[in-house]
């Protein structure tokens, strides 16, 4: 299959969410290592009043990670909007990253997995200063982010990796350019989940 073929086939996929969440839960073991992660840096508590932001949420797959009436999803993919207002609990908004439909300060943590690597330098730039408008001093962002495999024997990895649709693929040094100084990383670390490789970073909003 061409390459041009298999992107054309992804796309298609992509556009039926029932069957692409199915895809990803199978690949990435139910999500395991993504949900771990949540709780563990953003703590999500029942009980919790922060509000939180879900940064490219496309189907709304971690939702029900989060307080319901404290969760907001945001895509620019109104597809994916309405299986996750139909499916999902919390509120969804289409917006892009070049300008949130957000209140300044109006969110005390965000969540970005697997967005800022389909962003050019330029937008995602843009996309994290926005992001920086959007949420109150001292609020944490969780960004996780494909990289390459770094187990060579990770064969499905590494040809997920592959099929990855992202072209913005970037080094821990290029991550740190692009969260500028309106954000300190506090934690970077490695994570598998299934079969993909993330790169982990707890990011603390500067003033």
């Amino acid at each position: 299959m061409t390459t041009t073929a298999t992107d054309n086939l992804l796309d298609r996929l992509s556009t039926a969410p029932r069957l692409w969440n199915m895809l990803r839960w199978i690949v990435e073991a139910g999500f395991h290592g993504e949900r771990l992660a949540i709780a563990r840096e953003l703590r999500p508590w029942v009980g919790d009043m922060r509000r939180f932001l879900d940064f490219g949420c496309g189907t709304g797959e971690f939702a029900g990670e989060f307080p319901p009436g404290r969760y907001v999803g945001i895509d620019l993919s109104t597809t994916y909007l309405r299986f996750a207002g139909s499916h999902r609990s919390g509120s969804y908004l289409a917006s892009s990253g070049a300008g949130l439909a957000l209140a300044d300060g109006s969110l005390d943590a965000a969540l970005i997995l697997g967005v800022l690597h389909h962003l050019p330098d330029d937008i995602a730039a843009t996309a994290m200063a926005e992001l920086h408008r959007a949420l109150r001093p001292g609020a944490t962002v969780l960004v996780m982010e494909d990289i390459p495999p770094p187990d060579p024997w990770n064969i499905a990895g590494h040809l997920m990796h592959w099929l990855d649709r992202g072209g913005h693929i970037r080094s821990e040094a290029d991550y740190r350019t692009i969260f500028g100084g309106d954000f300190a990383v506090e934690r970077f670390y490695p994570m598998r989940s299934g079969i993909c490789d993330y790169a982990v970073y707890v990011l603390r909003r500067n003033p």
